[in-house]
C-alpha cells in the first residue's frame, strides 16, 4: 500500500506536469473505487485550473478555485501523466484531461482507492478533520510525543501507525523507525523514556526522508509518475529480512504478527520489554 514516501513522490511527480493548466473534462471508465467517483465532477470539473497539489497524510489534494480533487491511492493505485493520446487499458479508470492534451491517468488493479470532492474548507473535511500531525512537521517533535504517550499504555507500533496520532507511518517505516531507535515494537507507549521519544523522532522523520529521496518503496505495485520502482526497498535494514542476519549485530531477524501485520525484529537491538511483576503484600507473622 502507498504510505507517505510513496504518495510524496506521486505529488512531487505530478505538480510541475498539472499546475496552472485548464481542465477540459474527466473521463470516468470505473466509478466503483473505495467510494463511489462523484458524477457531478463531468459537470464541475471542466473549465476549472488546478492551483497547486499538496499532500495531507496519504490524501493528494489538488485544489482550483472553487474546491479540492481528494485523491487516495488505496492499495495499488498510481497516477502518471501523458503527455500523447495513449488507449487506457483494463486498469486505466480515470483520465483528467487537460486544454494542452495532456491528462493525469489514475491506473488501480484492486480498486480501493477514492476519487472525492469538497468545496468545503479542508481542515471540516470528515477525512481529514480527525489526522494527527505530519511526521515531517515542527509539530512532531520529542515533547509531542513524550507528553502525549505517559498515559497510553498501547504498544508503541500500533501507536505511531494511528493516523489520528501520527500521520504517514506505514508498516515498512514503523518496523524501520523502531528497530533504528532500538524500541521493540510491544513496548508500552507509556514506557518509553524521554531518550526513546527523541531516538523515535529523529528516525521516524530520517526514515520517512530517506524513502523520499529514494522515490519509496516498491515491494509489489507502486511505481512513480514516470513509471519507476520506489528504491529505498534496498536500504532496509529489517523489514521483509526474517531469518536473516542483523546487519548491526548478526542477531537472526524474527517475524512476528503483531496487529494483523508483519514486524521484524532484532531480539537483540530490540529487547522485549520485561512484564512488571506485581507487588507482593508482607504478611504480619
Amino acid at each position: 500500500m502507498p504510505e507517505l514516501p510513496e504518495v510524496e513522490t506521486t505529488k512531487r511527480g505530478i505538480e510541475n506536469q498539472i499546475c496552472h493548466k485548464r481542465i477540459v473534462e474527466i473521463q470516468i471508465r470505473q466509478n466503483q473505487l473505495r467510494w463511489p467517483v462523484p458524477a457531478e465532477l463531468k459537470t464541475i470539473l471542466p473549465g476549472l485550473v488546478i492551483e497547486s497539489v499538496k499532500r495531507r497524510g496519504k490524501y493528494l489534494l489538488l485544489k482550483t478555485s472553487v474546491g479540492h480533487i481528494l485523491i487516495h491511492l488505496g492499495m495499488s493505485g498510481h497516477l502518471r501523466v501523458l503527455t500523447q493520446s495513449i488507449p487506457a487499458g483494463k486498469h486505466d479508470h480515470i483520465d483528467l484531461v487537460f486544454e494542452d492534451g495532456s491528462c493525469l491517468r489514475y491506473q488501480d488493479t484492486r480498486r480501493f482507492g477514492a476519487w472525492l470532492w469538497t468545496d468545503q474548507p479542508l481542515e471540516h473535511h470528515a477525512l481529514l478533520k480527525k489526522l494527527g500531525p505530519e511526521p515531517l512537521s515542527d509539530e512532531f517533535n520529542s515533547d509531542y510525543l513524550w507528553q502525549a504517550t505517559r498515559t497510553r499504555n498501547t504498544a508503541i507500533k500500533s501507536l505511531i501507525m494511528n493516523s489520528h496520532f501520527l500521520v504517514g507511518v506505514g508498516n515498512i517505516y514503523a518496523n524501520e523507525s523502531l528497530f533504528l531507535s532500538g524500541v521493540h515494537p510491544l513496548k508500552p507507549a507509556k514506557d518509553l523514556t524521554l531518550l526513546e521519544c527523541e531516538k523515535l523522532v529523529t528516525q521516524i522523520r530520517q526514515v520517512l526522508s530517506a524513502a523520499i529521496d529514494q522515490g519509496g518503496t516498491t515491494l509489489k505495485d507502486f511505481l512513480s509518475p514516470s513509471g519507476r520502482p520506489g528504491y529505498f526497498v534496498q536500504k532496509l535494514f529489517v523489514y521483509g529480512r526474517a531469518d536473516q542476519p542483523c546487519l548491526n549485530c548478526g542477531t537472526i531477524i524474527e517475524r512476528a504478527v503483531h496487529f494483523q501485520r508483519a514486524s521484524y525484529i532484532c531480539p537483540t537491538c530490540q529487547p522485549l520489554p520485561k512484564k512488571r511483576r506485581p507487588r507482593q503484600e508482607k504478611t504480619s507473622k
